[in-house]
């Protein structure tokens, strides 16, 4: 049998994901709209991922790094040093 799949929603790493995307966003200066526009999707997706309820993948974490002007190294780094359970 193959590995078993990772839930990583509502994890402490994901919260920390979270938290650090919304504190980008506010320095920012950006709602959830402003962002929505600028990735090409609805309020809504932003909300989701804010929330905890949908995963980010690492393209989306550049994407949202270019947009929010964060280094994604350092997300990474933060999240590495966080507990995985």
């Amino acid at each position: 049998m193959g590995q078993a799949v990772v839930k990583t929603l509502g994890t402490p790493r994901h919260k920390v994901l979270v938290e650090l995307l919304v504190a980008a966003r506010e320095r920012a200066g950006m709602t959830q709209t402003d962002l929505a526009r600028r990735l090409g999707e609805y309020q809504s997706f932003v909300a989701r991922l804010e929330s905890g309820q949908r995963r980010i993948d690492v393209v989306e974490l550049i994407e949202l790094a270019e947009i929010l002007e964060f280094d994604p190294r350092s997300v990474i780094e933060q999240l590495q040093s966080t507990s995985s359970r």
